[in-house]
């Protein structure tokens, strides 16, 4: 960097100028009420800088959060607030920022793994990322699509309100399905408020926010969060659904939810962008194609502490393999490990056997969640399989990753 540009630790003070940075780089305004929901969870000890006479003109951000992987519950360095203003691009203020915070990362120790959307897909494979999960995008004709039946006796009954008024019942459903769920963040109140947040000069003309809660026998199993986009044309009514959020403990619940959603009145069109790669949906209604499902990428996972990462997840199946890693920007984690496990557990220590496999740390990444296959990634030249010992079954996961929101 130019002698004048300065990487140094964020502080409080500079949370102002932080969010006029990222307002310039996004082509965005954040609205007061973002404003202060966003300066509740910001931790400006882990936050970095880069000051050009005084002005900040770059800045990346980490969330403490925990994230739940295949089979247990992690710490997590969720990445965030990454940008360097116009003025300051391709002088390698990113690459300085991105370096420094995983080795600010790694000698904490606390957590083993870092996360994060990206804005840009080709930019973080640069720094160890790897694509660990991919997501649906759905904008459903919901009149086009049918559902089953509903039961002769329904298991339960839905509630619907504000989502403030049935946060109770919301956050307690969220958290008996966050261990099982790859992909979910913890939210404690200040991340509540967070999701939660709705001025209306975001909305783009749509409603408030709302929920519904399904309650069963023994308390709720489910909710949805959603708005509607009013709309008319020369048929008549046409307004849109825009979910944010479904979480059901069981089918029949997941079932009452989106019956629910596909069927408010005057709804022609159903759009929900964070649906899993298995989302259930696709097996219930009797038109799948009219869900009109889109890839993209979800999550992209970068190991920090290799052997910690590896032995913290849970695996599909027995598992003993060596495994021949490099990593060029944590040189810790460079090396031969032996890692060995199931679904009950893991070790992954260092070793001097053979490798039955080489690959850089970003294709493990891509790996953890278990929505990329080895094997796929072997097969497209990223990972070499030096013996017959095949780790991409346990590597695998019964569920696919299912991300909850975008921070």
């Amino acid at each position: 960097m130019k002698d004048a540009l300065r990487l140094r630790p964020g502080t409080p003070d500079d949370f102002p100028a932080i969010v006029d940075l990222l307002d310039t780089v996004f082509h965005e305004e954040l609205v007061p009420e973002h404003r202060e929901a966003s300066a509740a969870v910001f931790e400006a000890e882990r936050s970095l800088v880069v000051e050009d006479a005084g002005a900040v003109v770059a800045h990346t951000n980490i969330h403490s959060r925990d994230f739940t992987v295949p089979g247990a519950i992690v710490p997590a360095a969720h990445v965030t607030g990454v940008g360097v203003l116009p003025t300051h691009r391709r002088q390698g203020l990113m690459t300085r920022m991105m370096h420094r915070q995983l080795r600010d990362v790694a000698e904490a120790g606390r957590e083993p793994i870092a996360v994060l959307w990206a804005s840009e897909t080709k930019i973080y494979p640069r720094f160890g990322y790897g694509a660990a999960s991919a997501r649906l995008s759905f904008s459903i004709m919901n009149r086009e699509v049918r559902l089953p039946a509903p039961p002769a006796e329904p298991a339960g009954q839905l509630r619907m309100g504000d989502p403030h008024d049935l946060l109770p019942a919301i956050s307690k459903v969220y958290e008996q399905l966050r261990p099982g769920q790859v992909g979910w963040s913890s939210r404690d109140e200040r991340w509540w408020r967070t999701v939660l947040t709705d001025p209306k000069d975001d909305r783009d003309g749509a409603t408030k926010r709302w929920a519904v809660v399904h309650e069963g026998s023994g308390g709720p199993t489910g909710y949805a969060m959603w708005r509607v986009k009013d709309g008319w044309n020369d048929y008549g009514s046409n307004a849109e659904v825009q979910v944010r959020e479904v979480a059901a403990a069981d089918p029949e619940t997941y079932l009452a939810l989106w019956r629910f959603l596909l069927g408010i009145d005057l709804s022609r069109s159903v759009i929900m962008r964070l649906a899993s790669v298995d989302e259930p949906l696709q097996y219930l209604v009797d038109e799948p194609r009219r869900l009109g499902p889109a890839l993209l990428d979800g999550l992209w996972v970068r190991i920090v502490d290799l052997p910690g990462a590896l032995a913290a997840r849970r695996y599909a199946a027995p598992v003993d393999v060596v495994l021949d890693v490099t990593d060029p920007l944590l040189e810790q984690n460079t090396g031969r490990w032996r890692l060995t496990g199931g679904p009950d557990g893991a070790t992954c220590e260092r070793t001097t056997d053979p490798a039955d496999l080489a690959c850089t740390v970003t294709e493990l990444g891509a790996a953890y969640l278990g929505a990329t296959s080895l094997a796929a990634l072997a097969a497209a030249g990223r990972v070499r399989q030096l013996t017959g010992n095949d780790p991409a079954v346990a590597f695998g996961w019964h569920r696919m990753p299912s991300p909850a929101e975008v921070f």
